[in-house]
C-alpha cells in the first residue's frame, strides 16, 4: 500500500479529497436550489400583484410584468448552476483519481457574473417601479 506525505495509506486520503468534492459539488446544488427558489417566489409575486390590480381596479405601480420575466430568468440560472456544478463535479473527480487536479474558477465566474447581473437588473427594476 503507498503511503502519503503525512503517513496515511493513499486510499484514506483519497476518500476525504473525493468527500470534500461532494461536500462543494453540495453546495453548488444547494446555491442553485436557493436560486431558482427566489425566482419562483418572485414569478408568483407578479401573479400575485396582477390579482390585487385586478380586485382593487386599478393598475398597481409593480404590475408592469417584469417580475414573471425575472423569475423565469432566475430559474433558468439556477438550472444552468446545477448542470454546471455537477459537470464540474464529475471533472474533478476524474482529476483526482488521475492525480492530475487543477483548479478553475469558471464556475465561481459564472456564479459572480450571473449574480451580479440579477442584482443589476434587479435594482433596475425596483428603480423603475418608484
Amino acid at each position: 500500500m503507498q503511503e502519503t506525505t503525512d503517513n496515511q495509506p493513499r486510499h484514506i486520503s483519497d476518500r476525504r479529497v473525493h468527500m470534500a468534492n461532494e461536500r462543494t459539488f453540495l453546495a453548488w446544488i444547494r446555491t442553485s436550489i436557493a436560486i431558482m427558489a427566489f425566482g419562483f417566489v418572485v414569478e408568483r409575486f407578479s401573479l400575485f400583484v396582477r390579482q390585487l390590480s385586478y380586485y382593487v381596479g386599478k393598475e398597481l405601480p409593480l404590475s408592469h410584468g417584469y417580475s414573471a420575466a425575472i423569475g423565469i430568468f432566475l430559474v433558468a440560472v439556477g438550472t444552468a448552476i446545477c448542470i454546471i456544478a455537477f459537470i464540474r463535479y464529475r471533472n474533478v473527480e476524474r482529476q483526482i483519481d488521475s492525480d492530475t487536479y487543477q483548479p478553475s474558477g469558471a464556475l465561481s465566474l459564472v456564479l459572480t457574473g450571473a449574480i451580479l447581473a440579477i442584482g443589476i437588473i434587479l435594482i433596475l427594476y425596483l428603480i423603475k417601479s418608484m
